[in-house]
């Protein structure tokens, strides 16, 4: 099955380039509210399944014996930017376990922000917790910490903190994580290929906590509420998921992955969202999510107005001159 072009880039009156799709949005009672595409197909979800990695954060205890409030349960949901900000705080949750950077097996990478500039100027070089999956590993260590679990090697598949976030995965996408669909993320722990269609379920559960003991609803509640809360610490400056987020407080969970993913969540209408750009192209994946949540908060006429001009962002020149745009198409709109 060939999924349909969802966006397009414009130059001058000219389309330059098209981009196809899936997406699926589902209830947490398992119906399907809107599919197009493929959503059968198994896509990894990289990054965007964030939050449901860090229910163990949540349910082990970790997060009330450290203190944590919204603040570092959105880093531990992030692909932050690595701004002072995310690397203070990643740096300040390893301290509440008695630990450092040196136990982050994330790896490092440059930030995506002006912070880079900082750090070049003053002839540093970044460390894990520039790591856009630092506040992530760093839930994952305090978690192994709190639970007394050894934690060197936490980030490979079959220690004890990855079969946690695998069941947890399991449980609440309702799709098997086993051998057969594994491979490696960017950060270096397991991630597993699964329908697409699954993602939006599973995001409906977090959004509504159906389905799922007392516990873990209020974990789910929790992380999502507080990505909602603290969407810059879920990514940074600039970044398309602050806007979103910015564009309904406390009504839009919005989450990216690499390779054009998205999941999302709206829990006044319980409904759990995933969808996947096929050529991996980020910015068309974010007109995507925009465009899609336009058309589900279409009754408040004054957020749809907003996610809708995030649907048609400027294509500019060097010196800033908009000379084109992207824009979701007939099959998305």
């Amino acid at each position: 099955m060939s999924n349909p072009v969802l966006i397009e880039v414009t130059r001058g009156a000219v389309v330059e380039s098209r981009h196809r799709g899936a997406i699926s949005v589902f209830d947490a009672d398992g119906k399907a509210v809107w599919e197009i595409g493929d959503t059968d197909r198994p896509v990894f979800p990289r990054s965007a399944v964030k939050a449901i990695q860090a229910l163990p954060l949540v349910e082990s205890g970790a997060a009330d014996a450290y203190g944590f409030g919204n603040r570092e349960l959105a880093l531990a949901c992030a692909s932050h930017s690595g701004e002072p900000a995310h690397v203070e705080l990643a740096s300040a949750m390893l301290a509440k376990a008695g630990l450092d950077k040196t136990a982050l097996e994330c790896g490092a990478h440059w930030p995506n922000h002006e912070a880079t500039i900082a750090l070049a100027r003053a002839g540093a070089v970044p460390s894990a917790l520039h790591n856009n999956c630092s506040g992530k590993h760093a839930g994952f260590l305090c978690t192994c910490v709190h639970a007394g679990i050894p934690h060197r090697g936490y980030v490979r598949e079959g220690h004890a903190q990855q079969e946690m976030v695998r069941d947890a995965m399991q449980s609440v996408t309702g799709a098997a994580h086993n051998a057969d669909n594994s491979a490696t993320d960017g950060c270096s722990i397991p991630t597993y290929a699964v329908p697409l269609k699954s993602f939006a379920q599973g995001f409906a559960r977090m959004a509504t906590g159906r389905g799922f003991a007392p516990e873990r609803a209020k974990a789910a509640k929790r992380l999502l509420s507080a990505c909602m809360a603290e969407p810059f610490l879920v990514a940074g400056t600039g970044k398309a998921d602050v806007a979103l987020m910015q564009a309904a407080p406390g009504r839009i969970f919005v989450k990216t992955g690499a390779e054009g993913v998205y999941c999302a969540a709206l829990p006044e209408l319980g409904l759990g969202i995933a969808l996947k750009c096929d050529d991996g192209a980020g910015r068309a994946a974010e007109v995507m999510i925009a465009a899609l949540l336009a058309k589900l908060l279409r009754a408040d006429e004054a957020v749809a107005a907003k996610l809708a001009q995030l649907a048609r962002p400027p294509v500019e020149s060097r010196i800033g001159a908009k000379v084109g745009l992207l824009r979701p198409t007939a099959a998305l709109s």
